[in-house]
């Protein structure tokens, strides 16, 4: 095809004028993005459901419909449920003609506090159809190979066989409150079986522990999960182990045999196998080992994860290899594992993030969710070996093309030690050579969790309001080995900090248009752990926004829902370790701050509580520092990922505001509350 000088000239000048088009990230833009998840691929391999959540503004409420899309691309994806109730977790079943899937969807004449169930869709028309009606509700479902009957965890306990006699709580072991779950009651989860009718009967019980993440055997007479029997759960210890009981009942048999966690059980195609992920000791990393399903052999170590630390195992080739997921310098990938040589290679490649697999062996498609530093979440389908891949869905193309969406550069920086460190710098929108610009340095919680080449709405935010983003991955992050994930171990505030300053140094000596004098540091969680020590220990920033943050390791120790849960980091308890961890509190160096600091706490956040907040800011007030506290309500210590999203979009304003006033120097920014 020939194009006329005119329409050349044409497509030259209207270019630029499409980019400039596009506008920077706001923190409302929150409300327009829409999340893909949950893609299982159907028994014949020829269509694929998802879902799909959208925010309501209004309703200050997630909303997640699934859909239904075929594999060729010949039909566009159409969505099978909708309306104001959430549909989630699906999958289909045997026959391939209906999908199964988790709401909330209260009868005529129920209360409002209904619990999860299992709905059935045909796909030839009509209305969902109620599987479940347990009391407590269910997750974790799935049919058995047959299709006949369904195993599901729901909880059961005293106080369903009887009145309760009082309000109060009422405890005898370390463990009775959780991030996400809130106060234990004295409910344990358990199997069930349901049968076609909808009857169930209890496969799995004790008060005394919980079973979970139920895998039927190919065959379908036996069920494998996961369950902490020593008796010693409620008082904090992780020993779980891989079990395995006959799906008509009986007694348990346990497999796994680690003094730690044992998890995510899986059955290999013939059966003879259950490949798992287990730790041998607190701190080791998670490896994958093989045990005999009808036991009577101790398991046998597959992969000995130093490099890479595997999840969502599944089963590939006829039992030749396992497939898992795992973290590797800021990227995430999928990566096949041969049983017979223990060699890994990986399947997927790039800069991105691949996650939640769903493989169809007949036709050899895989399928999967990737996203990157400039777009959200959309499902993938390739060749079983990686090749030929492309892209299904579209979901949140048409809104992320009116926006202006900064990429990330990757910088590679020597540590502490002159250890390789991983950094990534994004540049402020509308950047210009000759003109400098400030800087946020964002640290990452965990320590054992990594910053990389993902989705991160609040750094594209930051970008837009015409600041330099850098973020790094400093000793103590995952997806660099065993040896550096643990490099941190025993000093908090060490190493990492220098690892964390080094690479500031680097940034700014290869990026010379940075201010200097316009720094500034945020993070959650360990995060905010660690900007708490920093501000403590250097002036250099002039302003830092804390999230969820430790400020005392002694008191948080006595209140966090893991109770003294830092041993590993730190070589003992607090009573064995008090001086070491005294040493490492921020609050040890509140005297030495000097950098306005402002704290965003959860008042329902359970792994750091409230109190670390309080804390931190009392003690910074009554040393006459600047720094405000802000409180949200109802909120835990997952608000900027699963809270509310009136609450998650306001703490983005929240640090907006802070780095205006005390970064930018404007002194009459206002704070969301007075907006």
């Amino acid at each position: 095809m020939r194009f006329s000088r005119a329409i050349i000239l044409l497509l030259l000048l209207t270019a630029p004028l499409a980019a400039q088009s596009r506008r920077g990230v706001t923190s409302d833009d929150y409300f327009n993005f829409q999340f893909v998840g949950d893609p299982v691929l159907s028994p014949d391999g020829r269509q694929l459901v998802y879902s799909v959540t959208r925010v309501d503004r209004a309703q200050n409420r997630r909303i997640s419909s699934l859909w239904l899309v075929p594999v060729d691309g010949s039909a566009p994806a159409r969505q099978l449920t909708a309306g104001n109730l959430s549909s989630s977790a699906p999958q289909w079943t045997v026959d391939g003609r209906a999908i199964a899937f988790a709401s909330v969807r209260p009868l005529p004449g129920a209360d409002a506090s209904s619990r999860t169930q299992l709905y059935l869709l045909r796909l030839d028309g009509g209305e969902p159809r109620r599987l479940t009606s347990l009391p407590n509700g269910v997750n974790g479902c799935s049919f058995s190979p047959d299709g006949t009957r369904l195993v599901c965890v729901s909880r059961s306990g005293p106080s369903d066989r009887k009145a309760p006699s009082s309000d109060v709580r009422h405890y005898s072991g370390l463990s009775y409150k959780f991030n996400d779950t809130g106060w234990f009651d004295d409910r344990r989860s358990h199997l069930w079986i349901i049968d076609a009718s909808g009857a169930a009967s209890q496969l799995t019980s004790g008060d005394q522990w919980n079973d979970s993440d139920p895998q039927w055997s190919p065959d379908g007479t036996r069920i494998a999960f996961v369950s902490n029997r020593t008796g010693r759960e409620s008082d904090g210890d992780d020993d779980s182990d891989v079990w395995v009981v006959a799906a008509s009942g009986g007694e348990p048999r346990k497999l796994s045999d680690h003094p730690d966690s044992d998890t995510s059980p899986r059955w290999s195609p013939d059966g003879k196998t259950i490949a798992f992920i287990g730790r041998t000791r607190d701190g080791d990393p998670p490896m994958v080992w093989l045990v005999p399903s009808a036991g009577g052999a101790p398991s046998t170590l597959l992969y000995p994860a130093q490099d890479l630390f595997p999840s969502d195992l599944l089963w590939a080739e006829q039992g030749a290899a396992l497939y898992f997921t795992a973290g590797n310098h800021g990227e995430i990938h999928c990566y096949r594992l041969e049983v017979a040589t223990r060699q890994v290679r990986p399947i997927t490649r790039g800069p991105r993030a691949v996650r939640r697999l769903s493989l169809h062996e007949p036709s050899g498609t895989l399928a999967y969710l990737s996203n990157d530093f400039t777009h959200l979440d959309e499902v993938y389908l390739a060749r079983q070996d990686g090749s030929a891949e492309r892209r299904l869905t579209t979901v949140n193309d048409g809104f992320l093309a009116g926006l202006a969406l900064m990429p990330v550069e990757r910088l590679r920086y020597q540590g502490a030690d002159g250890w390789d460190v991983d950094g990534f710098l994004v540049k402020p929108l509308g950047w210009e050579a000759g003109k400098s610009y400030p800087l946020i340095l964002s640290i990452h919680g965990g320590p054992a969790g990594q910053y990389g080449v993902d989705w991160y709405h609040e750094f594209q935010v930051y970008a837009a309001k015409g600041w330099a983003v850098f973020f790094a991955n400093p000793r103590g992050s995952t997806g660099y080995g065993h040896k550096f994930e643990r490099g941190i171990s025993g000093e908090w505030g060490g190493k990492d900090y220098l690892d964390i300053m080094n690479g500031v140094d680097a940034v700014l000596a290869a990026n010379p248009w940075i201010d200097r004098q316009r720094l500034g540091v945020t993070g959650g969680s360990y995060g905010g752990y660690l900007t708490n020590w920093i501000v403590g220990h250097t002036d250099r920033f002039k302003a830092a926004v804390t999230l969820r943050s430790i400020s005392n390791f002694i008191s948080d120790d006595g209140t966090r829902d893991g109770a003294y849960g830092h041993r590993t980091d730190f070589g003992g308890d607090i009573f064995q370790k008090y001086d070491l961890y005294w040493d490492r509190s921020p609050l040890k160096y509140v005297q030495s701050v000097k950098t306005p600091i402002l704290i965003l706490h959860s008042d329902n956040d359970y792994r750091v509580p409230l109190e670390q907040g309080e804390q931190w800011f009392r003690a910074l007030r009554h040393f006459g520092k600047t720094a405000e506290l802000v409180i949200f309500p109802r909120e835990n210590h997952n608000l900027t990922r699963t809270g509310e999203p009136r609450h998650l979009v306001e703490s983005l304003d929240w640090q907006v505001y802070w780095f205006q006033k005390y970064l930018e120097g404007k002194a009459d920014a206002v704070p969301p509350d007075r907006r």
